[in-house]
């Protein structure tokens, strides 16, 4: 079995695996439009992390784990606690395309999407509204802002060709927030 990643899972499966793969899932964008409360947010300040919303011009890059024998089972239960139960994700299936020049067909794999009918989904919102929710957001698997940078950074890493302008515009507000934050706290730790 394989299970496409492209968020937090990019860089912590938290489960066990047989091999990884970069690569792509063609006829969806990738969107900070979930809510979360838990891994990344509060009940009382949601945190924002990302969906797929369906695009057919589109493509989403991120890493498809192969998973094995005793690995599925366990894998797959992981998975439905920390995407279906805690996060409002539904299952899909979808065509992966390996960023590798010498990949055979494109392999069917499992992920997981945040549809509008969620209770958790926020929905669309400009890149500054949610790089303020990002900023003030955090939940038991930490801060909002480090979900936000280590997509980035690995969007920028292992798949520098692609483009994600929704993604980068956000950081880009982030980090033109921040040093007004910083400052403001600085001012009022010296009055």
């Amino acid at each position: 079995v394989w299970i496409f990643g492209y968020g937090s899972l990019v860089w912590r499966p938290g489960f066990e695996f047989t091999s990884r793969k970069v690569g792509f899932i063609r006829g969806y964008s990738r969107r900070f439009w979930q809510g979360d409360t838990f891994h990344r947010g509060s009940e009382k300040m949601p945190g924002r992390v990302v969906t797929l919303l369906e695009d057919c011009g589109a493509c989403t890059w991120g890493v498809a784990y192969e998973v094995r024998g005793e690995q599925i089972a366990a894998s797959l239960d992981y998975l439905n606690m920390r995407e279906a139960v805690l996060g409002g994700y539904d299952t899909k299936l979808v065509k992966f395309h390996p960023q590798e020049k010498d990949a055979e067909e494109p392999i069917l794999a499992l992920v997981y999407i945040a549809t509008p009918q969620n209770p958790s989904y926020l929905g669309p919102a400009s890149e500054e509204d949610i790089a303020a929710q990002i900023i003030v957001s955090s939940g038991c698997a930490g801060h909002n802002i480090e979900y936000l940078l280590r997509l980035a950074d690995f969007m920028r890493y292992f798949c520098p060709q692609a483009e994600d302008e929704h993604l980068f515009s956000i950081e880009e507000a982030l980090i033109s927030i921040l040093p007004c934050l910083y400052y403001t706290e600085e001012s009022l730790e010296e009055s």
